[in-house]
């Protein structure tokens, strides 16, 4: 979550609730968007001096608005530049399935289709932001930064393709697996 707020940050200085905004709208699938995990990652990022805030009062409320500090750029660009790390895939969905013989078999169709309905919720809205990303142009210039903003676009819509695909993958699995029980009658 760290590196996630500090990337954003890096884009233009943000509230936490636009952070959690941002992460809801398409970082979901890399790490959890809850308001306790987002300010456990600030109040460890204050304390490292990585980022810092200023209050302003809007429409009479108190907003911190939080920006990266050049130690912050530092240890993202420190962290973007090295090598990728294989990391432990976990999928907690997959241990239900595991036990799922242990589950009454007329609910077992049913759970399958509630979770295959989310599924596609969520490769639905991946959807929308790989679509809304093929319309955008991006400006040369980014509060006041030159960055190579065409090749941040690039990357950031791969990882929604990522996520798309990777929701295409296990809805058609989910689907089998439905299709492989239901054939297989009340035993299944």
């Amino acid at each position: 979550m760290d590196h996630i707020i500090l990337g954003l940050l890096l884009l233009q200085d943000r509230t936490i609730y636009q952070l959690r905004d941002r992460i809801n709208k398409g970082l979901h699938l890399m790490y959890s968007s809850s308001m306790g995990s987002i300010q456990a990652a600030i109040k460890k990022l204050l304390g490292n001096g990585y980022i810092s805030f200023h209050e302003v009062v809007e429409n009479g409320k108190h907003k911190k608005i939080y920006s990266l500090t050049d130690d912050g750029k530092a240890h993202f660009l420190e962290w973007i530049n090295a090598p990728i790390e294989s990391q432990n895939i976990k999928n907690p969905e997959l241990a239900k399935i595991y036990f799922f013989g242990f589950s009454a078999p007329e609910n077992r169709a049913g759970l399958l289709e509630k979770y295959l309905n989310h599924l596609r919720d969520q490769y639905h809205a991946l959807s929308m932001i790989c679509e809304d990303a093929d319309k955008m142009t991006a400006p040369k210039e980014c509060e006041g930064i030159l960055l190579e903003y065409e090749s941040i676009l690039f990357y950031q819509i791969a990882a929604a393709r990522y996520g798309k695909d990777l929701m295409k993958f296990q809805i058609e699995w989910y689907e089998n697996l439905l299709q492989e029980i239901t054939d297989a009658g009340p035993a299944k």
